[in-house]
C-alpha cells in the first residue's frame, strides 16, 4: 500500500529520508526557496507557488485552478511504488489540503466525510485551505461534498507548525 507523507518545511529532508520517498509535492509562496532533498530527482517534484490566502492580497498569490489542475495530474502520475510527500511552509494549511484532494482524486469512490476525518485523525492542527478544497471539489466533480467534510471537521488545533503525518490512502 503507497503512503502519503505530510510535513512542515522544517522538517521536509527529514520526512523523506525516514519514509524513501520518490515523489514531492511543494506548496509555497514563489519566492520562497526549497531546496529538493537527496533522492528526489526535478521530474518528481511538483512546485506550485501561492499563498496561504482564501480570496485575492495584494503581491500574493492566489490558487487557482491551474494549480489544482497540475496537482491532481501529477499525483494520478506518481506510480505509488514508493511514498510521496507533500509540504508546504507549516505544515497545516496548503499541505493537508493537498493531501486531502490527492486522497479524493485517486480513490473517486471515496467518502469525503471519511477522508476528512481520516485526516483529522492523523493531524489534530491540519486547518486544510478552504479555496484549495473548493477548487478541487468543483474539478473532482464532487458536489460540495468535498468543502462541506472539511468545514464539518473545522479548524485544527493551534500551533505553529504541524508534525510530519502520514495520511492513508484508503
Amino acid at each position: 500500500m503507497p503512503t502519503l507523507h505530510v510535513s512542515p518545511l522544517s522538517k521536509l529532508d527529514a520526512t523523506v529520508a525516514a519514509c524513501g520517498a520518490s515523489h514531492l509535492v511543494t506548496l509555497i509562496n514563489t519566492d520562497t526557496k526549497v531546496a529538493r532533498p537527496a533522492g528526489i530527482p526535478e521530474s518528481r517534484h511538483l512546485f506550485l507557488g501561492m499563498s496561504d490566502i482564501n480570496q485575492p492580497m495584494e503581491g500574493h498569490v492566489l490558487a487557482g485552478q491551474e494549480h489544482i489542475a497540475r496537482l491532481i495530474a501529477f499525483v494520478r502520475d506518481w506510480d505509488r511504488a514508493a511514498p510521496l510527500v507533500i509540504h508546504c511552509w507549516a505544515g497545516i494549511s496548503r499541505s493537508t489540503a493537498a493531501a486531502y484532494i490527492t486522497a479524493c482524486a485517486l480513490a473517486p469512490e471515496r467518502d469525503e466525510a471519511e477522508a476528512a476525518e481520516a485526516l483529522r485523525a492523523a493531524s489534530p492542527s491540519a486547518t486544510p485551505n478552504a479555496r484549495l478544497v473548493a477548487l478541487a471539489d468543483a474539478s473532482l466533480g464532487r458536489g460540495g461534498r468535498m468543502i462541506r467534510a472539511i468545514e464539518r471537521i473545522g479548524r485544527g488545533a493551534d500551533a505553529f507548525e504541524g508534525q510530519p503525518f502520514v495520511f492513508p490512502l484508503a
